[in-house]
């Protein structure tokens, strides 16, 4: 049972959610455009500790999104061009991943205390604002709490398995499940979590990513004044 529900989840099922993830992405692009926005509620609340909680929640989480992409898919015979041992890189993982996961983990945490508990903020939030908040703070905690594994075993080797897990699922290889059999199990729903998070992209706010232009990080804010009179 364990290894048909390994096989299921870590050999079947990044491909429903990448299937989905792209399928649902240009499905909902050609049919709900008016709806591909980031749907910003700064209008309702533009306090500096907005401001400062969403700075610090989208520069952790575009970190470590493209540190996992690079990470991950890089191969291994690439290490030594860069001057990386598999030890090496690891570490290097678990110092600038927990830098940034601590900066995004403080910035979610006030945006979902913000959403939760502001009226006007809430009312204008959409069915799907709240459970995807509340799944990205959970990856951040699960990849943070990571951590600690990996310091027990600095030489790298759980992290060439999971990078060789995770290249042969993009070059569709076969038997890539077989490698996390022995992964420990807060790897696993790390992982997880994160193909969840491809499968629910098509149907929440996050597909605004596609369409941000390349000045997006550094473009001002909207200037919201108070009503005179």
């Amino acid at each position: 049972m364990n290894e048909f529900l390994n096989n299921f989840f870590f050999g079947y099922y990044p491909y429903i959610a990448g299937t989905v993830f792209l399928a649902g992405s240009v499905v909902r692009f050609d049919m709900s455009q008016y709806t591909w926005k980031t749907n910003s509620s700064q209008i309702m609340d533009s306090s500096p500790r907005f401001r400062l909680a969403n700075n610090l929640f989208h520069i952790g989480m575009i970190f470590l999104f493209f540190g996992h992409l690079i990470g991950l898919l890089m191969p291994h015979s690439w290490y030594p061009y860069f001057g990386l041992t598999a030890s090496s890189k690891q570490l290097l993982a678990m110092v600038s991943g927990g830098l940034f996961g601590i900066m995004a983990l403080v910035g979610g945490t006030i945006l979902l205390h913000r959403r939760l508990t502001n009226k006007r903020v809430r009312a204008q939030s959409s069915q799907m604002d709240i459970p995807i908040l509340v799944i990205l703070y959970t990856q951040l905690l699960l990849g943070l709490l990571t951590i600690p594994f990996s310091a027990q075993h600095l030489d790298g080797s759980l992290m060439l398995v999971l990078g060789e897990w995770s290249q042969r699922i993009v070059t569709f290889r076969p038997d890539a499940a077989e490698l996390l059999l022995g992964v420990p199990w807060l790897y696993k729903i790390h992982l997880f979590v994160g193909l969840t998070i491809f499968l629910l992209f098509p149907f929440t706010r996050l597909v605004h990513i596609w369409s941000a232009p390349w000045g997006y990080i550094g473009r001002s804010y909207q200037i919201v004044r108070q009503r005179q009179g």
